[in-house]
C-alpha cells in the first residue's frame, strides 16, 4: 500500500515581492529525474519506492482550493508531501491536516518568521501563514530555525503564540528540541544562505548551509506526517543550483516520512 502522496501546488498569488514560485514544482521534478543524480537519500533508501505516489501538479485559481486538494489526498489515508508554491500555501495545508492530527508540531525552516498579523493588507500573505496557524490552534508547538529578519511586530507575535525561535545569530543545532507529537516540516528555500540557494525571491545573507539543514532533517526522531518545500523561484536561480538543492531536500524529507 502506498503511504505518501506527492502533490505540487502551483500558486504564488500571495507573494509580496516577486512572482515565480508557482513555476517551481515541475522544475524540481525535472532535475530530480534528469539523470544528474540518483533517487537515493543519504541513508541508502530510494524514493523510487512503491510507498510513494506522485499525483502531479495542481494549478490553483482559488486560494482555499489548496485545503480541498490536500484534504482529498489525506482522506486516502496517506501522508502528504507538497512542492510549492509560495509560503501562503502552508496555512490551508495545515488546516486540512488539523482535522486528522489535532495535536501537531511544526518545524519551520526559514529566514523569516512569517508571523505578521497581516502584510500589505492581506491576512493570507506568504508573510502571515504561521500567525493564522497559531491563532487557530492548528499546531501545539511551532519551532522556527534559521530566522534572521525578526522585527518588533513578529517578535511580539512569537511571544503571543509561544513560538520557539532559533535565530541564526545564536544558532546551536544541538539545542533544537526533541518533538513529541506528530511532526510537520515546512522548508522555505530562503532559509538557506543565498550562496546555497540563489533561486529565491528574498535574498537574506547569513543563512543556513545545505549540510546544516540536511543534518537537522536526518536527526529528527519522531514521526514526520507531512512536509512542504516552498519559495523556490526559478526566475532567480543560477544553473538550477536551487532546484537541485530542493530535489536533494525532497529526497531526505521523503525518506524521513517513510
Amino acid at each position: 500500500m502506498k503511504e505518501i502522496i506527492i502533490q505540487g501546488i502551483q500558486f504564488d498569488e500571495k507573494s509580496s515581492y516577486q512572482k515565480g514560485p508557482k513555476l517551481a514544482p515541475p522544475l524540481i521534478r525535472e532535475v530530480l529525474h534528469s539523470g544528474s543524480l540518483n533517487l537515493f537519500a543519504e541513508n541508502g533508501t530510494s524514493i523510487e519506492n512503491a510507498a510513494i505516489e506522485d499525483k502531479g501538479d495542481f494549478e490553483i485559481s482559488q486560494y482555499f482550493d489548496i485545503e480541498e486538494i490536500t484534504e482529498k489526498h489525506l482522506n486516502l489515508h496517506r501522508k502528504i508531501f507538497t512542492l510549492g508554491g509560495d509560503h501562503s500555501i502552508t496555512f490551508p495545508i495545515i488546516k486540512a491536516h488539523h482535522k486528522k492530527y489535532p495535536k501537531l508540531d511544526i518545524l519551520h525552516i526559514d529566514a523569516h518568521a512569517d508571523l505578521y498579523d497581516n502584510f500589505e493588507g492581506d491576512k493570507h500573505s506568504h508573510a502571515c501563514p504561521f500567525a493564522r496557524i497559531m491563532e487557530n490552534g492548528f499546531a501545539a508547538r511551532l519551532v522556527q530555525v534559521g530566522i534572521r529578519t525578526l522585527n518588533t511586530h513578529q517578535a511580539e507575535q512569537a511571544q503571543k503564540f509561544n513560538v520557539e525561535i532559533h535565530q541564526m545569530k545564536d544558532l546551536d543545532l544541538t539545542k533544537i528540541p526533541v518533538f513529541e507529537n506528530p511532526l510537520y516540516i515546512s522548508l522555505d528555500m530562503d532559509g538557506f544562505d543565498p550562496a546555497f540557494a540563489p533561486g529565491v525571491s528574498h535574498h537574506e545573507p547569513g543563512g543556513l548551509s545545505s549540510r546544516q539543514v540536511i543534518e537537522l532533517i536526518q536527526n529528527i526522531n519522531t514521526e514526520v506526517i507531512g512536509a512542504d518545500i516552498v519559495e523556490y523561484n526559478p526566475n532567480r536561480d543560477f544553473q538550477n543550483i536551487t532546484a537541485f538543492l530542493a530535489a536533494k531536500m525532497m529526497k531526505e524529507i521523503l525518506v524521513k516520512m517513510m
